[in-house]
């Protein structure tokens, strides 16, 4: 086109330096008003201090929670594998026990086994517990998942 970023149409060069002007002018205000408040106000109650502080407060709030949903997932992903493998080995386990003849080892009889439930019971009263659902239901891990997305969804 051939024109340079400083020249300007007829018709848009009283807008631009309308809004030059006008930015100037709240520059100039927004300094005012932080000297008028430095002196006014102690260091800790400075309202355009404060304001500040809130906002970064809550993008920090929003970085927590988008990392809290992150690790609930992964938890709960981490639990899904750990209680497929777990069962799984159980049950190659028993089938063993059984072929060679030795007695099976109860849910009570494996302190691994009963401690993992455990867990994930306690994890299940956690999730439930978020979701408002204070029913006692047998860990599921399908039922958990719901409860968790559930979780999720409630939250945001």
């Amino acid at each position: 086109m051939g024109h340079n970023n400083k020249e300007h149409h007829q018709a848009t060069e009283g807008l631009v330096n309308l809004f030059t002007k006008a930015n100037h002018d709240l520059t100039v205000v927004q300094h005012r008003l932080e000297k008028e408040f430095q002196q006014v106000y102690p260091d800790k109650a400075n309202p355009m201090k404060l304001v500040s502080r809130m906002k970064k407060i809550q993008e920090d709030l929003l970085t927590l929670k988008e990392q809290c949903h992150a690790l609930l997932a992964a938890k709960q992903d981490l639990i899904d594998k750990a209680r497929t493998t777990l069962v799984g080995n159980r049950s190659l386990l028993q089938r063993m026990q059984a072929s060679v003849g030795i007695p099976l080892t109860s849910d009570s009889d494996d302190p691994a086994f009963a401690n993992f439930n455990q867990i994930v019971d306690e994890w299940a009263v956690q999730v439930r517990s978020r979701t408002g659902d204070d029913e006692r239901h047998e860990s599921d891990s399908q039922d958990i998942n719901k409860l968790l997305f559930s979780a999720i969804v409630q939250s945001n």
